[in-house]
């Protein structure tokens, strides 16, 4: 591994954006029936959110945890609560998020 130097650092932080990270668990009506419709729109939601550049990573979590996913956001922490207040899957109870600001560099992606 190269070395990475306090400058290195010092530019690479100064480049920094702030992101919001949805965790996106289980909520009280998880097994309700109905529930795979609605799981179902949430990801179509899911899709055109990262079309239109506000979603920009879409992890769906499968270990049988009461994690459900979790999402990196292009806005602000008013802007994506107001999003997934919105959110199908969380107004009828199948999903409950949080939502946290963090920072991190424009242009990272998933190898």
């Amino acid at each position: 591994m190269a070395g990475i130097t306090d400058e290195f650092m010092k530019e690479m932080r100064a480049k920094t954006k702030h992101y919001c990270v949805v965790i996106l668990r289980h909520g009280p009506n998880w097994n309700k029936t109905g529930a795979e419709h609605v799981i179902w729109e949430h990801g179509r939601r899911n899709f055109a959110l990262r079309r239109d550049g506000l979603l920009s990573i879409i992890c769906p979590i499968s270990d049988g945890s009461d994690i459900s996913g979790v999402g990196v956001f292009n806005g602000s922490i008013n802007d994506v609560t107001k999003i997934m207040d919105d959110d199908p899957g969380v107004k009828e109870g199948f999903f409950v998020y949080e939502v946290h600001d963090t920072r991190s560099f424009p242009g990272d992606c998933l190898p």
